[in-house]
């Protein structure tokens, strides 16, 4: 392989070669990751430290990526078990902020982002690294979230990029890991690429780029079956919150981590939170990736439906804005901007009567909520009901609609559309 590329330093954050001696590399123990932890000391001729962050990877045995790591010449590499961390102050905003991009994307990815870059800077500074590595390509939004998020916390940390500056393909990496004896998963026939959580499980690669072609479901999915493969029965979940925390499955109290574990393994069962999606990058591109986020999309909807029942209809029409917005601010590596912590505050004010039972019914992909109930609940059956009772006054009706449609009697009077409606 030739290692000299076109590949030019322009940003103040970018470490040249020469100017440290320690790099701290963001390792998965994958392709990507493992090429970079041979090349970066042949390149740099630098000491690498490797550090994996456990945010609920279940594909990875994490201490076989350790040794791998050191194999290949890291002189340290550290594994750090931050689920609870991660569920319990990025997840936990995610619930209440009713997570999705574009159409069923929990955005398990750049949370996990945000997390992995928060303890990089603490490992980082515990081995006097002076610059950190990461594994994204030139088009992708991690990138961004990593360069940015990390540089915010740390301003004197510096970083490479790897992947960008020696423009290797897929093909090229795996005749590059095929030369120096490194191991790893993909090959020429599944050139499936993953990275996952235990909020979300991304599939990039192959097939999944091009839209024109048809995802092959049953050879990319992890944690789903399909749901040719999903039990030809219903399951029911009982999901209990309080404040927009999950505190209790099937009326067992548990942990935040422990729910979301459980609930990927039931929804992954019955096919539930798969989606083939055609997602807008940060940067401007149009690409397509398939999402496995089963719990995700059972707590989501779950909460949604609680906080429906328990808010009025402007703080549900104002709340969608808001979580659109929190939405956008997550994806686009904007974490730590000032509006960001305006925006958790609202929604964490919101979430103060988000409090009680959900029922869920999961079937062949299709989540469905069949009941709830919660002390905030602002339905009342008295008033509700179709059935003759006291309680509404029907004589108040009347007045109602007659102040109610005045501007428009008044504007119809005035002028009129109608006669233009359908003409151009």
């Amino acid at each position: 392989m030739d290692s000299v590329t076109k590949y030019i330093k322009v940003a103040s954050h970018e470490a040249k070669k020469g100017e440290f001696k320690r790099c701290l590399l963001l390792y998965s123990g994958g392709l990507d990751t493992s090429v970079m932890l041979k090349w970066i000391q042949d390149e740099y001729e630098c000491e690498v430290v490797a550090l994996t962050v456990d945010i609920g990877q279940t594909a990875d045995n994490l201490d076989a990526i350790r040794l791998k790591a050191l194999k290949l010449g890291a002189i340290a590499a550290e594994v750090v078990d931050a689920k609870d961390e991660f569920a319990d102050v990025l997840l936990l905003e995610a619930i209440k902020a009713n997570a999705d991009y574009q159409g069923g994307y929990a955005l398990g990815c750049p949370l996990g982002r945000v997390m992995i870059s928060k303890i990089a800077v603490r490992v980082a500074e515990k081995y006097e690294c002076e610059v950190i590595a990461h594994g994204c390509t030139g088009k992708g939004n991690d990138q961004v979230r990593f360069e940015g998020y990390i540089t915010t916390l740390n301003p004197k940390l510096k970083l490479i990029a790897p992947v960008r500056e020696w423009a290797m393909g897929r093909d090229e990496e795996l005749a590059y890991a095929a030369e120096h004896g490194i191991e790893v998963k993909q090959k020429k026939e599944t050139p499936y690429s993953y990275d996952e959580n235990c909020w979300s499980n991304t599939a990039e690669g192959g097939e999944i780029e091009d839209p024109e072609l048809a995802p092959k479901m049953e050879q990319i999915l992890l944690w789903c079956k399909t749901p040719e493969q999903a039990p030809d029965k219903k399951t029911i979940v009982e999901i209990e919150f309080k404040e927009g925390k999950p505190i209790a499955l099937n009326g067992e109290a548990k942990k935040l981590s422990t729910i979301i574990a459980e609930l990927n393994a039931i929804g992954g069962e019955n096919a539930v939170g798969v989606f083939p999606l055609i997602e807008d990058r940060l940067i401007g591109l149009k690409v397509r990736g398939v999402y496995e986020n089963p719990a995700a999309t059972i707590l989501v909807k779950a909460h949604l439906n609680l906080e429906q029942l328990v808010s009025t209809r402007e703080e549900n029409e104002l709340k969608r804005f808001i979580d659109t917005k929190w939405a956008y601010m997550t994806y686009a590596a904007s974490w730590y901007q000032p509006v960001m912590y305006h925006i958790h505050a609202y929604i964490t004010s919101q979430n103060k009567k988000v409090t009680g039972k959900v029922r869920v019914s999961l079937y062949k992909g299709n989540v469905e909520v069949v009941s709830l109930s919660s002390p905030h609940s602002l339905f009342d059956k008295n008033l509700a009901t179709f059935d003759a009772n006291p309680t509404f006054n029907s004589n108040s009706s009347a007045g109602f609609i007659e102040l109610y449609t005045l501007p428009q009697r008044t504007a119809y009077q005035a002028f009129t559309y109608e006669d233009n409606l359908f003409k151009n």
